[in-house]
């Protein structure tokens, strides 16, 4: 019985998803006349008891390939002692505001998960008031706010919980040039790069690190930001005090713009190869293969420079055809004063040395 309930849950959330339908919280009436004939308002719930749903009111903070559990337990206002028939329902907010994303439904102890959750996220129930959901191998389009929604019979409440991943937000342009990517181009450049799209907290925690970039990107939610530090009037003018410079949600399609990646904490390690006459492209990606590694993304290369501390004042080939060079600790003849990640462009011919990635 507990299965076909569980499918036929499954079942009705798949028939809904051709459109949105806003969420609604509770069951209450309101304006109940009172005995003297004036309105006022009443709630009446169903079980006699308040349901109430609790989750973590700060961040929850993880990283690319953890294991991360969000907390979620409910109780009743008076309490009830009797054993409840409860159903729980995870799920994900978009970061468009779209048809929330659906994570995992669960009656009783038969839980049943939901596209790229499915064999990750289950349900942890250390006692009858517990209904936490555990991710494990941590991705980073995990990223996000999520809802634990509780439902006993004709009532149901829910709380949200916000998971970060730890990373770093860095711009990227294709070879072509600026502003040459439109939404779903950016999309595809950043997982190219080892990353995602970045959303609207990820580039205002970027920003309050230092990131100052006079070039507007795509984000996740199909806006179009950038971060300014030191106003100047090529970026938004001097009268503007630093932020987010928005335009906006722009078109998908003909819209273009650069882009926004964020890429989190490695499971790997990024290293340098050279040879005494350097080497061009595809002798640089030979020689990553040949050490047991493949060629660096431009989001690994981000990625070692931040968490691991990488500083090399040599410049080498990523996959994308880039030269770029990380330095931790500025120094002369290594570029500006500033700690950061270098870029020579893509030059069509050359010889440089080669930045490899290779799993732990």
């Amino acid at each position: 019985m507990l299965l076909f309930l569980l499918l036929l849950e499954a079942t009705l959330l798949w028939l809904a998803s051709g459109s949105y339908h806003p969420f609604r919280n509770g069951f209450y009436y309101n304006h109940i006349m009172n005995d003297e004939g004036t309105e006022q308002e009443k709630v009446v719930y169903f079980n006699e008891a308040k349901l109430v749903v609790e989750t973590p009111k700060d961040p929850v903070y993880s990283s690319s390939g953890a294991n991360v559990t969000l907390s979620c337990r409910y109780h009743y206002e008076p309490d009830l002692e009797a054993k409840r028939k409860i159903r729980i329902k995870w799920s994900k907010l978009r970061d468009d505001y779209t048809k929330e994303q659906d994570v995992l439904v669960a009656i009783g102890k038969i839980s049943m998960a939901f596209g790229d959750f499915q064999g990750r996220a289950h349900l942890r129930q250390t006692d009858r008031r517990e209904a936490s959901l555990v991710i494990s191998d941590v991705r980073l389009q995990d990223d996000g706010k999520y809802r634990c929604e509780v439902i006993d019979g004709l009532e149901d409440e829910s709380d949200v919980v916000d998971l970060r991943l730890q990373g770093i937000v860095f711009p990227y342009q294709p070879p072509r040039g600026q502003y040459r990517l439109n939404f779903h181009e950016a999309e595809r450049v950043c997982q190219e790069q080892g990353a995602v799209l970045a959303n609207f907290n990820q580039l205002f925690q970027a920003w309050s690190e230092g990131l100052d970039w006079c070039n507007a990107g795509w984000l996740a939610d199909g806006t179009v930001q950038y971060p300014i530090r030191q106003p100047r009037k090529p970026c938004g003018g001097l009268h503007l005090a630093p932020g987010i410079r928005s335009y906006g949600p722009r078109h998908r399609h003909l819209h273009r713009f650069d882009a926004f990646c964020f890429s989190s904490a490695l499971r790997g390690e990024v290293f340098y190869l050279d040879r005494p006459a350097g080497m061009t492209l595809e002798e640089a990606k030979q020689s990553c293969l040949d050490a047991g590694a493949e060629i660096a993304h431009v989001g690994q290369l981000y990625s070692a420079w931040k968490f691991l501390g990488l500083d090399r004042c040599d410049a080498g080939w990523l996959a994308d055809g880039s030269i770029r060079y990380p330095i931790a600790k500025p120094r002369a003849n290594c570029g500006p004063a500033e700690p950061g990640v270098r870029s020579l462009g893509f030059p069509s011919k050359g010889r440089f040395g080669v930045f490899c990635y290779k799993e732990r």
